[in-house]
């Protein structure tokens, strides 16, 4: 038994390395290798001092790949005479380059210039007998790729910034019901801001943060508004944010008519495609994010009131804590990371959509209940909410890389979310057993 207690209350991080270990066996798979390591090992293949033809797509990764391998090459004396782009592109490339004696053709395979070299003797006489090298191919599991991997981050990147919102309002033995809907407000309230106020396609770089900062501003009002209901009426947060909710979806379809706005500048792209040292912006942005909320959770007053009131919300009150207080700022910094969230979907998809958002809440629950936070309150962590979300994008992930379909991922997702609820459950029983 205690085994099974240590393992609900720590082994999130354990289930999460066990299920990528098991999906990293499960596909693995042969690829060709495109990275710089390949293409130097391919250059100590090909004839010293010899003249060399490339066919490539016009991909990053190929063309990465040539470049690494053209310097490996002329390291060996050999010259690297490259086609690039479409096969007819490459093919008058290998047409031109064939006036002059050819000692090897390279390309990549998967590529469309691998099927024009392979057949190229058959079309051009002056290549007749000139072998075709690639890479080596190397086994190497899908899953562990760092595409994959990056796009798994992403993924879950606006399930787990609205997750630290979630994760406050659940420490204080409260429910937030509206984040889904907040989503889509946020982005409806930038695009709209941006094309009828601020210049349409035309808008600049300061209209994009003004409507930006507006949008969040908007949800933080909203979660404003739910707090003090709960605060001031002693509403439950269930009904008052079921209600937030249902508002909050109506004003979005209100303003927009029920159809998407994408009247938005180039510029309002950058937050969901961007960059910021080689990691997607709204993957360093739920860095920054959970670092902050994790700081003020085990370092500051303001943390230690939220998990006192979650404790025992009387108690709290009389040992001085300003419950009310507490409370409204929880539900405000939960509708506001909500609007950071909208902004990134609308950013990622470069509009804003009144049907953006729907079953958030429930993804977002189901990430902070998975990363430990008791739903009773005054239990729980931060980042724990940050594995949990990592654990849903893992197993979503992992059922698209096995070809599972979307009705059998919902029932999957539904099961995670029992057997979460089942242990946060036990873990309270096994709390107040007397012993």
């Amino acid at each position: 038994m205690r085994a099974l207690a240590w393992l609900a209350d720590r082994g999130g991080v354990l289930v999460l390395l066990a299920m990528g270990a098991v999906l990293s066996v499960i596909t693995i798979e042969e690829r060709t290798p495109t990275s710089v390591a390949a293409a130097v090992a391919l250059a100590e293949e090909l004839p010293s001092g010899g003249r060399v033809f490339l066919g490539i797509d016009d991909q990053a990764e190929q063309v990465a790949f040539a470049d690494a391998l053209r310097e490996a090459y002329a390291l060996r004396g050999g010259r690297l005479v490259e086609g690039r782009g479409t096969p007819p592109a490459v093919r008058g490339a290998l047409e031109a380059a064939a006036s002059e004696t050819l000692n090897g053709l390279v390309s990549l395979p998967g590529a469309d210039a691998w099927s024009l070299l392979r057949s190229a003797s058959e079309w051009l006489p002056a290549v007749e007998g000139v072998p075709l090298a690639t890479p080596r191919a190397e086994r190497w599991p899908l899953f562990l790729t760092r595409e994959n991997l990056l796009n798994v981050a992403e993924t879950i990147s606006v399930w787990a910034i609205l997750g630290i919102g979630m994760t406050l309002v659940i420490l204080t033995a409260g429910i937030d019901l509206s984040v889904g809907s907040l989503v889509a407000l946020a982005s409806v309230v930038a695009a709209v801001l941006l094309r009828d106020v601020l210049g349409g396609r035309a808008a600049g770089p300061l209209a994009v943060v003004g409507a930006s900062l507006a949008a969040v501003l908007t949800c933080a009002l909203v979660g404003l508004l739910s707090g003090l209901v709960v605060t001031r009426f002693r509403v439950a947060p269930f009904i008052v944010t079921l209600g937030m909710m249902m508002a909050a979806s109506g004003v979005a379809l209100r303003l927009t008519g029920g159809t998407s706005v994408d009247e938005v500048p180039d510029s309002f792209a950058w937050l969901g495609h961007g960059a910021i040292a080689g990691l997607p912006v709204p993957v360093v942005l739920m860095l920054v994010l959970y670092g902050a909320a994790w700081f003020v959770m085990h370092h500051t007053t303001l943390g230690r009131a939220i998990y006192a009131v979650g404790s025992n919300e009387e108690a709290a009150r009389l040992a001085g804590i300003p419950v009310e207080r507490v409370l409204v700022l929880v539900y405000t910094a939960c509708g506001a990371l909500a609007g950071v969230g909208g902004l990134l979907t609308a950013s990622t998809f470069e509009s804003g959509d009144p049907t953006y958002g729907v079953s958030y809440e429930l993804y977002v629950i189901a990430a902070v209940v998975v990363g430990g936070t008791s739903l009773a309150g005054g239990q729980g962590r931060v980042m724990g909410t940050l594995v949990g979300s990592l654990i849903l994008g893992v197993i979503y992930n992992g059922m698209n890389l096995t070809n599972v379909g979307g009705f059998s991922q919902r029932i999957v997702l539904g099961l995670v979310i029992l057997l979460a609820v089942v242990l946060d459950q036990w873990k309270r029983r096994r709390a107040l057993a007397p012993g």
